[in-house]
């Protein structure tokens, strides 16, 4: 009647099963050391020996029933929780999942969980990126109790019809599949590991297991699993069969979100090229990995363009490299020259890419000082002479910049993008700009400038100050800088990051801004 499982119970279960030794119903009562005995305990049936009477047994029976119905309510009741912690929170599933098999009310727990969702999750103070994590951890604890994936179906439903009405969402599932934080929100688990990698290797254990299952499966068994068959509860979607239901695809009903596998692949070219042109140097193997497991659930064909704009990277390398080794010994600086900063070509590395298969680039004026104009001429000639006859054409606006900014008592390191070093750079001619006279000297709108400028202000290397007119601010750079412990720089240095402000605009189109160039109607 009872049968006991490997797993810890719980201690309502835990005290059933000892109760029911107790009563002499339970396999463990042909144990010698089972301990004592009730009298009203059942026998063995032998002739002449009177059998326990229907009343009690009805009474084991609801005694049992008793109690997984009440563990299962109190496990019911804090399933939120449960699957926010999950997988530590695993046993506590087990134990739902067997007082479910006992009881049947999987109803109640649909019902239950719903009801929660609605009220703590799906609700405009939760972010995007909280509700995926949390639709990723109720997949994987609600297959634990229905490997079937009926009741997920059910209660899926209301989160995948909530985040549909989210803009953030397919940019939110891109990061999660890819970042890196094994689909934790909080970061926790292996580094490196991202939620693609898990579900790839979450699918591979389940493919092995069900080849050893077709493997193994003699005559026998399969009599015995004919047997076993039920048919599909009430829940469940008719338009899906039960051998659809045999593998639940996680990955596969994130991208139902979505409605379309397009739409995340071309957010994820997106993505893919804003972190590519940020990229200080050529290191793309965690980019490479990532592609060849959206190629395994994807296809090639899908992933066409971004393996373009990767081997763009490695070709990107193997030119740049050539470019360098090409170069003669310099000759010996001049007076005149020993007064500039010296620059050379071992200070410029390229990212070359083709253009008709990345995302639009966003374009933006940008006047370079000479001595980096001449660089890149330089730069641009030798490649014409290794790669005839293709040409460069620079995008000035993107890529990364390391400055090294000296002072009387200290140096301070950063890497920004270009915009920012050319309004630092201009700083050496003179102390003290207008934003009218350097947003032209730059080439670029006042408003520009007032938003990129506010990095060097932030890290205290210029000051502003209300000039005559009160749109034209002036801005000089700080002669004494404050004491360092005070600004937390140490060691008389300073490793800045790089210098991306949210309000602006980004080096590619968003996918949405694609689309609606694309539909623009030309008269």
């Amino acid at each position: 009647m009872f049968s006991c499982f490997v797993h810890p119970q719980a201690v309502p279960l835990q005290f059933l099963h000892a109760l029911l030794v107790y009563l002499g119903d339970s396999p463990a009562q042909d144990d010698e050391s089972s301990g004592l005995k009730s009298p009203l305990a059942s026998s063995p049936s032998y002739p002449g020996i009177e059998m326990p009477s229907e009343g009690l047994v009805r009474w084991q029976l609801r005694l049992e029933y008793f109690a997984y119905e009440t563990l299962q309510d109190l496990r019911i009741g804090k399933l939120f929780e449960i699957i926010v912690d999950y997988p530590e929170s695993s046993p506590a599933i087990e134990d739902l999942k067997q007082c479910l098999e006992y009881t049947g009310q999987h109803s109640k727990l649909v019902d239950s969980f719903i009801s929660s969702l609605r009220y703590r999750l799906l609700t405009a103070g939760a972010s995007t990126n909280d509700i995926l994590h949390q639709y990723v951890s109720t997949i994987k604890a609600l297959r634990t109790i229905d490997p079937t994936g009926v009741f997920l179906e059910a209660v899926g439903e209301p989160i995948r019809d909530y985040l549909r009405r989210r803009k953030d969402t397919i940019k939110c599932i891109v990061t999660m599949l890819t970042d890196g934080s094994g689909g934790n929100s909080t970061g926790a688990g292996n580094s490196g590991d991202s939620l693609l990698e898990e579900l790839n290797r979450d699918a591979e254990n389940q493919e092995n297991a069900d080849y050893d299952d077709d493997t193994n499966l003699d005559d026998k068994q399969a009599w015995i699993n004919a047997e076993r068959w039920e048919p599909d509860p009430v829940e469940a979607d008719p338009s899906k069969g039960s051998r659809n239901r045999r593998k639940i695809d996680i990955l596969g009903m994130i991208v139902g979100i979505i409605g379309s596998k397009d739409q995340l692949v071309n957010e994820y070219r997106v993505m893919l090229a804003e972190k590519l042109l940020n990229k200080s140097d050529y290191d793309i193997d965690s980019e490479i990995r990532t592609l060849e497991l959206l190629k395994i659930h994807f296809g090639e064909g899908s992933m066409q363009k971004c393996e373009i704009m990767l081997n763009d990277l490695i070709d990107s390398k193997r030119t740049n490299a050539n470019i360098k080794a090409s170069i003669l010994q310099p000759p010996a600086p001049g007076p005149e020259q020993q007064q500039e900063t010296c620059l050379s070509l071992d200070h410029l590395d390229s990212t070359i890419i083709s253009s008709n298969f990345w995302p639009t680039i966003q374009a933006e004026s940008l006047n370079i000082p000479t001595a980096v104009e001449q660089l890149l001429s330089d730069y641009a000639r030798r490649f014409h002479e290794i790669k005839t006859p293709r040409k460069l054409l620079w995008k000035k606006n993107l890529g990364t910049v390391k400055l090294e900014l000296q002072f009387e008592d200290r140096s301070m390191q950063f890497t920004v993008s270009p915009m920012h070093a050319v309004i630092i750079m201009h700083f050496q001619e003179q102390t003290s700009w207008t934003s009218k006279n350097l947003a032209a000297a730059i080439g670029v709108p006042i408003d520009t400038l007032n938003k990129r400028i506010n990095f060097w202000i932030s890290k205290g290397v210029l000051v502003e100050s209300v000039g005559s007119d009160s749109d034209n601010h002036i801005f000089t750079i700080v002669s004494d800088m404050v004491d360092p412990n005070k600004t937390g720089i140490n060691n008389m240095r300073c490793e800045g990051i790089l210098a991306m402000d949210e309000e602006c605009e980004r080096s590619v189109a968003s996918v949405e801004e694609q689309l609606r160039k694309e539909m623009t109607v030309y008269e």
